[in-house]
């Protein structure tokens, strides 16, 4: 099964996205994410003003299989999450990348995505292909 992984954004290995503009990191999860953890009915979500940390959890996401914790691709302090997201958790599953965002981080130091995938790299990992 393929599944969109967008070339402008990074990837991780705990299938966490990053997309970074300037110092601000907005982040979710992938599309291969959503499919492992089939029908999404909860997500917890730090509060703004927050600092999260670099492999750090952030927060958690469950489904009606799994409860997973949400790793930090960056560290930096949240700055907007989305509450569309926590009200309606589903939004993740049907549109990880535009809808189903989770939250936006001022990052401390931009350069700090080594160790993350890009679109390319990401499908090998997950797809084998």
């Amino acid at each position: 099964m393929s599944f969109e992984y967008p070339e402008n954004l990074r990837y991780t290995d705990s299938h966490e996205y990053v997309e970074l503009t300037a110092d601000i990191a907005k982040i979710g999860v992938s599309a291969f994410a959503v499919d492992q953890l089939g029908d999404i009915v909860f997500v917890e979500l730090p509060e703004i003003g927050d600092t999260i940390t670099k492999g750090s959890a952030f927060g958690s996401i469950e489904s009606v299989k799994a409860v997973e914790d949400l790793k930090a691709p960056v560290s930096g302090k949240v700055i907007k999450r989305n509450d569309a997201a926590i009200d309606t958790p589903e939004m993740i599953s049907t549109d990880p990348y535009t809808a189903g965002w989770l939250i936006e981080v001022q990052v401390d130091d931009a350069s700090k995505l080594e160790g993350t995938f890009s679109a390319t790299e990401y499908r090998v990992k997950v797809e084998g292909a």
